[in-house]
């Protein structure tokens, strides 16, 4: 999938994939990117791109327990190696562009870097938005090319370093409301088999997820299985209220009504695409 065009038409060197191992892409070629603790230091920096992260939150991250009086020169290392693989035909002794010094520590340059995070959440802000506009048929476009850019976990490398939790956490809500959204959206063109299948998968490894069982219940009715709506219903009350001590939603309460009374709206309606998590 093409990226998106750079923000601020600067001309980009480097394209970080981020959204499963690190991946880093240099005149178009997938660059070695060395040992497993400089991939998590690049890693590191790819979260925070366009921040400086300073040395001594570098050898927290890299470290278990206090580093070894050798992590400054270590880190050092791994920079100039980094920096070899990210701009190899930079001439001796003249600045880094990519990975560039910034005290106290090290930033990759946003103006000349981007990376795949950028990307996803800039389609799910295009599905987000066409669904506003009533097109679903271009909000499952800009979801699905959205979820297509996902190889595995977020930031795999650091993904439970304290200092990128947090960063892999939003992404995963994010990822989920948008996967919550294709379905809205599967369910809004007609697509209801297709939904229901993966509609059952979500709920299944999100148990807790209102949305997924509301999207999932109005797929079934439309189906013709009124029966299957209903349980789905009745399962997503029984969690909530043995597992968190709460009601659901009050939508999904107006939703089985609906069901039960077999309202005639229930063919057209559009049930809302989600929680729009993740800084969307």
């Amino acid at each position: 999938m093409q990226p998106p065009a750079p923000r601020g038409g600067s001309e980009v060197k480097v394209e970080f994939r981020a959204l499963g191992p690190l991946e880093a892409v240099v005149g178009d070629r997938l660059v070695d990117l060395g040992a497993p603790k400089q991939r998590a230091l690049l890693a590191l920096l790819v979260s925070q791109l366009g921040q400086p992260v300073a040395v001594d939150l570098m050898r927290e991250a890299l470290w278990t327990g206090p580093p070894p009086p050798s992590a400054v020169t270590s880190l050092q290392a791994h920079v100039a190696n980094l920096r070899r693989v990210l701009e190899p035909h930079r001439a001796p002794r003249t600045p880094a562009t990519v990975l560039r010094t910034h005290p106290p520590g090290y930033l990759l340059d946003s103006r000349v870097a981007d990376v795949d995070v950028r990307w996803f959440g800039d389609r799910a802000k295009a599905g987000w938005q066409a669904w506003d506009r009533g097109d679903p048929h271009r909000a499952l476009a800009e979801f699905e090319a959205g979820l297509a850019l996902w190889r595995g976990p977020a930031y795999a490398e650091m993904a439970n370093s304290p200092c990128v939790a947090p960063e892999v956490a939003r992404l995963e809500e994010l990822r989920l409301s948008v996967v919550e959204g294709r379905c809205a959206a599967l369910v809004a063109v007609g697509a209801y088999e297709v939904a229901v299948a993966e509609l059952k998968a979500f709920v299944h490894a999100h148990p807790l997820r209102e949305h997924g069982y509301e999207l999932l219940s109005l797929a079934l009715y439309r189906t013709g299985r009124q029966a299957e709506a209903l349980a789905v219903l009745r399962e997503i009350r029984t969690r909530l209220g043995e597992e968190l001590g709460i009601d659901p939603r009050p939508a999904l309460q107006q939703l089985e009504r609906d069901i039960l009374n077999q309202d005639p709206a229930l063919g057209e309606r559009l049930i809302p695409a989600g929680p729009r998590s993740g800084g969307t």
